[in-house]
């Protein structure tokens, strides 16, 4: 997630098995020269920005983590609503001390908090989620979410009736400023005319204020509300004005089941599966930026509702099984942004590092990027 934080809440520490990457724990040691596979029991910590809860961003973490635990020989700890700062690397930092042979902090807040940690405890194995910044025993990690928003996009282009649709924001940064874009990209693909309007709460986790970002939306006539954060009050939003609407991180259908269409969701567990795998092997490697896609099944939609007809349902699905088969085409152009300049020329795939450093919108969005 980001920079700055979601919301703050209670401390849970649960053992069970886990996950992922290569080395042996140590104590502020000199790194070895080379890394060993590990035979016995790995211990694996786990950083979240929220409260777990029973959906969203860190549930969706947590999910993962359990499904490494039921795999067995490894010992899992989690840190739940844990602030970016002095929070942050207090939290690393016991984990690193406390023998752990790997760490996954999963907020781009929490980023130079664990290279700081990082630096001091070279023996112990970090892996960042959505940063940028890496080392010798230190990477990062993330997934093609803007793949799920496109899908999401067009379901909501395909089901809105006055072609104004909204979207919750949580932070003007590139990771939320690319899902915008994205879905935007689906909408459009099926209904040109259509647009998305979008109000910032600069939060992660705030039900009463995001729920009331999506109502000002509605109250301007959006008739389906997407959103960014962890809380399910957009979708409750939508539910009690008969509107549609899509959810984020997991399916959010309980909350919502007569307004929720679908949502763009995470599977972080073949990701998490892999970084055991090489941890185990002793052949994880620092250094890294890996971005996985619907091709590994990091990222997928949820089930749509009752409310999608057949139809909708088929085209959304013929281009997801476009994307499961490596064919990501979202970000090619002509591509505009708002004030009708091109962005991306015609024919041409943008860049990871395009992606990744978004800091404008496309046409077809209203609002300002701030």
């Amino acid at each position: 997630m980001k920079n700055w934080l979601r919301t703050a809440g209670a401390l849970a520490l649960t053992l069970t098995l886990a996950l992922a990457g290569c080395d042996n724990a140590s104590d502020k040691a000199a790194a070895p020269a080379a890394d060993a596979p590990k035979t016995g029991e790995l211990k694996i910590g786990f950083v979240y920005p929220s409260p777990v809860g029973d959906a969203g961003y860190a549930w969706a973490h947590d999910q993962a983590r359990k499904a490494l635990e039921a795999k067995g020989g490894v010992k899992t700890a989690f840190v739940e609503s844990v602030k970016d700062g002095a929070d942050a690397e207090r939290v690393i930092e016991n984990m690193a001390r406390g023998g752990y042979d790997m760490v996954f902090a999963t907020s781009f807040g929490f980023m130079d908090p664990m290279m700081k940690v990082a630096k001091d405890f070279p023996n112990v194995k970090f892996m960042h989620c959505s940063g940028f910044k890496a080392s010798a025993n230190m990477s990062n990690y993330f997934g093609r979410i803007y793949q799920a928003r496109y899908l999401t996009g067009m379901t909501a282009g395909f089901m809105t009736k006055g072609g104004v649709i909204g979207y919750v924001a949580a932070f003007p940064i590139p990771e939320v400023i690319r899902g915008i874009n994205a879905f935007t990209l689906g909408v459009r693909s099926v209904n040109p005319k259509a647009q998305v309007r979008v109000v910032w709460t600069k939060t992660w986790f705030d039900p009463a204020l995001e729920k009331d970002a999506a109502v000002s939306l509605l109250d301007v006539g959006c008739d389906v509300i997407a959103q960014h954060q962890d809380s399910p009050g957009p979708q409750e939003a939508a539910q009690e004005r008969g509107k549609y609407s899509i959810g984020y991180n997991s399916d959010m259908s309980a909350f919502a089941p007569k307004a929720h269409l679908t949502a763009a969701v995470w599977n972080w567990t073949p990701l998490y599966e892999a970084m055991m795998q090489e941890l185990r092997a002793g052949k994880w490697t620092g250094e890294r930026s890996l971005w996985w896609g619907m091709d590994k099944g990091v990222v997928d939609i949820a089930p749509f509702g009752a409310m999608v007809p057949k139809d909708v349902q088929d085209k959304v699905l013929a281009k997801k099984a476009e994307l499961v088969r490596g064919e990501d085409t979202i970000f090619v152009g002509p591509i505009k942004d708002q004030a009708g300049q091109v962005k991306i020329p015609a024919g041409v795939k943008a860049e990871d590092k395009e992606l990744l450093g978004m800091t404008w919108f496309v046409e077809g969005v209203v609002g300002s990027v701030q």
